[in-house]
């Protein structure tokens, strides 16, 4: 094994700067700089809940955006919000971190496998917890409601899901994994218990009446977001943005590119005979974490993690030894994907060409596109099946 080699599969080293660059990011800005205001959105979206005020809409004297989440987040941010605001956005941001970090680990890869996809998330991971997102909890829930489903725990994939949806929606992209349930009754009937409980839950800290008004609210809140996020914003970093910008063809409908994706994205489906077979399944999970973000235009740099995390799987199920468009694609995505928004990257070309071009979706949209490929003419084993997904 190289020196490179033991690097990578380097437990502590890999821990290290997995969670060491997401730490320094936080602390770095809490002391040098302020508190992202991202965590007083989300503080005070806690706050405005237990008085019965309504979370949406301009609040310029608590923070400097829009709150654009569920009532069960409120919820999930009280132990944070709580707490003097140095230390609970340290600890919110080190929470999401170990979120990701437990999902990663319960992949079915064999033993130390997991630790290259630690490693090549861990930029992107920084990117996003700089900026106090709830990004990798909600990439973390996508891949346990993954590994819960194949581990016949249906009742808690469910949870995973719903919580995904009732505090960003994007958790319902794990329904993308129903059909690896062994017993789709249970499966179903937990996903309406959990929902029931879900919905009821924050009325434990407002009201029956504010909680209604406010799921009532939050879809006209997320309504007009959509309609915001295209134009000369920082969102919009999708397969849609990418046209609308390099092409300049700003009245592309959504819905024109979504229909295609969605097609595509169904094409794993079709090879029934692989449905067991993990490098398999594992195809599937990294398509559905890169699909839920390269096909919103609400997605912006720091929600890369989520693709980024489905990136990472890819490459590490790829047959070894990978070819030389595998290696291309993945450099690639390193370089513009998860080093662009970086002082690392030439500021000229990030501020005249990433940026506007939305190009940081270009190698997550590349690598989407051979992911289907590989999904209707890669030849698995099917001697995998029911095991761990064999050694890279």
């Amino acid at each position: 094994m190289s020196k490179l080699a033991k690097l990578v599969y380097n437990r502590p080293f890999v821990l290290t700067l997995y969670f060491g660059l997401s730490l320094f990011a936080v602390v770095k800005s809490v002391i040098v700089h302020h508190i992202h205001n991202n965590y007083f959105v989300y503080k005070y979206g806690f706050i405005n809940t237990i008085h019965l005020h309504t979370v949406f809409g301009p609040q310029p004297e608590h923070y400097n955006d829009l709150y654009h989440y569920g009532p069960v987040f409120a919820l999930l941010m009280a132990p944070f919000a709580l707490l003097p605001d140095s230390f609970g956005v340290i600890l919110w941001v080190m929470f999401n971190a170990w979120a990701l970090y437990i999902a990663i680990k319960l992949l079915p890869l064999k033993n130390r496998y997991y630790l290259p996809v630690l490693l090549i998330c861990a930029h992107e991971l920084m990117t996003s917890t700089a900026n106090v997102e709830i990004n990798p909890l909600i990439g973390a829930l996508i891949i346990l409601s993954f590994v819960f489903i194949r581990d016949k725990k249906d009742f808690w994939a469910a949870l995973m899901i719903c919580l995904g949806i009732f505090i960003k929606l994007y958790g319902i992209v794990g329904l993308a994994f129903f059909f690896f349930s062994d017993n789709k009754l249970k499966f179903i009937l937990s996903m309406i218990f959990w929902s029931v409980v879900l919905f009821l839950l924050p009325m434990l800290i407002s009201s029956p009446a504010y909680i209604i008004k406010t799921y009532h609210d939050w879809y006209g809140d997320l309504v007009k977001k959509n309609l915001s996020n295209i134009g000369p914003s920082l969102q919009d970093i999708s397969a849609m943005g990418l046209i609308r910008n390099i092409f300049n063809y700003r009245q592309l409908s959504n819905i024109t590119v979504i229909v295609p994706g969605i097609i595509l994205f169904g094409a794993w489906y079709a090879r029934i005979k692989y449905y067991r077979v993990i490098p398999y399944q594992l195809l599937l999970l990294a398509s559905t974490l890169i699909f839920v973000i390269i096909f919103s235009s609400s997605s912006e740099s720091p929600t890369y993690i989520i693709a980024f995390a489905g990136v990472a799987i890819w490459f590490m199920n790829l047959d070894r030894p990978v070819n030389r468009l595998e290696l291309f694609l993945f450099i690639f995505a390193l370089l513009l994907t998860s080093l662009s928004p970086s002082d690392l990257f030439p500021r000229y070309i990030r501020v005249n060409y990433v940026t506007p071009y939305k190009l940081k979706a270009l190698p997550c949209v590349l690598i989407w596109l051979k992911i289907i490929y590989e999904t209707i003419f890669r030849k698995f084993d099917t001697k995998t099946e029911g095991k761990q997904a064999p050694a890279l």
